[in-house]
């Protein structure tokens, strides 16, 4: 019933916040001349105050139309090149002129499936498209997806990306950020056991949970405290009508988004005290830099309950994968078969959701890569954002990810059949 109030309430407020949205347009109007006092700016400040905190945050555009390659602005055309129900795989397509001489390697990067949509790695791709031929997962919000369409669990996520890697026959060099770390790393390991000659030319693994037993952080602690069955009990749901993907069993964007506000409150309730008041002063470039956050921090997307709970129950409370008794369809799951895909690992020093050491504990875990093949690095001064976007990352992270792909993008490709299909088609998920 949860989720049919907070739709209720939404509706309910809807003329509220259309008045107010009126009302401030008009007091900053500047041919109204109570805009220019004192009293008209503070509220026209509450107004937008209101209409912002009751608006629903949708989905918010990537927005790359170009990248600087060779100091030349390089057009960008954003294509979906593979599509399932529940993800599609978007390529930021270069113009490239033949004089200019970008980056070619073919980069996949793999956006966490963890309440924010995938455009929270927008800055990651801007980052990397002058360097390389830039795909993403655009995966896509359960609430929109019919139930005739099919379920999705953690199962069809390493399915979809073992997919994604025959798509590309091999050619392709992975980048997961945060939790897609460990089904990259699975979905890896499952077409090596298999002998598999898709298998990417190398992977990298930023801020993932790969072991969450090492320097547990609140978020880890608080899983494993609480369990599954709490969690299927207290935060899973069912879409309300009109939702196209009503009556599906999903965890609400919007009770992850308080999860995500209340562990910072102070933070976000000052953020927002000084965008009232750099709205009364008329401080534009701050006002924003806030709403350039904002607007997408609090675009959220609802997530399979399956595949949450899963999630849950695989990575935070059983440390399934580390452990050695993770599985995928019945079958186990086992790094060691890992030989041929060279391992990168990226960690923020001050990051708070995932803690020094849970990602780097891949290496130990892949024991048949060679020593030679591997590689970790440890950003010292940046926090869990900071691991894959912002000026370190800009500056530190991206030009390392880039001299490792590199390095490795030269290696011969083994002839292979793509078992499970390729290109652009639906179909159901189960």
């Amino acid at each position: 019933m949860l989720y049919h109030w907070y739709e209720f309430s939404h509706a309910a407020l809807s003329p509220a916040r259309i008045a107010a949205d009126s009302y401030r347009l008009m007091l900053k109007n500047p041919l109204n001349p109570f805009a220019h006092t004192a009293v008209g700016r503070s509220a026209a400040a509450a107004f937008e105050m209101f209409e912002r905190s009751t608006r629903r945050y949708g989905k918010p555009p990537f927005g790359i139309a170009e990248t600087m390659i060779d100091g030349q602005r390089i057009p960008v055309q954003e294509n979906i090149v593979w599509r399932r129900n529940f993800c599609n795989l978007l390529n930021f397509k270069r113009k490239m002129p033949a004089k200019v001489k970008g980056g070619q390697s073919k980069l996949l990067l793999v956006a966490p499936m963890s309440g924010h949509y995938a455009t929270l790695l927008r800055g990651t791709v801007a980052d990397m498209a002058p360097r390389h031929d830039v795909y993403i997962t655009d995966w896509q919000d359960a609430r929109d997806v019919p139930l005739d369409e099919g379920h999705f669990d953690l199962d069809h996520y390493i399915d979809y990306l073992i997919e994604i890697f025959e798509y590309f026959g091999g050619d392709i060099h992975v980048a997961a950020v945060c939790q897609p770390s460990v089904p990259v790393l699975a979905a890896i390991s499952i077409m090596e056991a298999e002998g598999n000659p898709n298998v990417p030319r190398s992977m990298t693994l930023l801020g993932g949970p790969v072991d969450t037993r090492l320097n547990p952080t609140v978020v880890n602690k608080l899983a494993e405290s609480r369990g599954t069955a709490w969690f299927e009990q207290n935060v899973i749901m069912r879409v309300p009508w009109p939702a196209r993907g009503v009556g599906r069993r999903v965890y609400p964007g919007f009770l992850q988004l308080t999860g995500f506000m209340t562990m910072n409150l102070d933070r976000h309730m000052t953020a927002h005290k000084e965008l009232f008041r750099h709205l009364i002063e008329g401080d534009g470039d701050s006002v924003e830099k806030h709403k350039k956050f904002y607007d997408e921090y609090l675009a959220v997307m609802d997530l399979t309950a399956e595949f949450y709970l899963q999630t849950v129950e695989s990575i935070f409370v059983r440390h399934a994968l580390p452990r050695g008794v993770m599985t995928h369809r019945d079958r186990l799951v086992d790094p060691s078969a890992i030989k041929n895909v060279p391992l990168l690992t990226i960690e923020g020093e001050m990051d708070d959701i995932t803690g020094v050491g849970q990602c780097s504990a891949a290496h130990d875990l892949c024991s048949g890569l060679a020593n030679s093949n591997k590689e970790q690095y440890i950003q010292p001064g940046v926090g869990h954002y900071g691991v894959f976007n912002g000026s370190q990352f800009r500056s530190k992270i991206a030009p390392r990810i880039s001299r490792f792909i590199d390095k490795y993008s030269q290696r011969p490709l083994k002839a292979g059949v793509i078992r499970r299909g390729s290109g652009i088609k639906s179909g159901k998920s189960d």
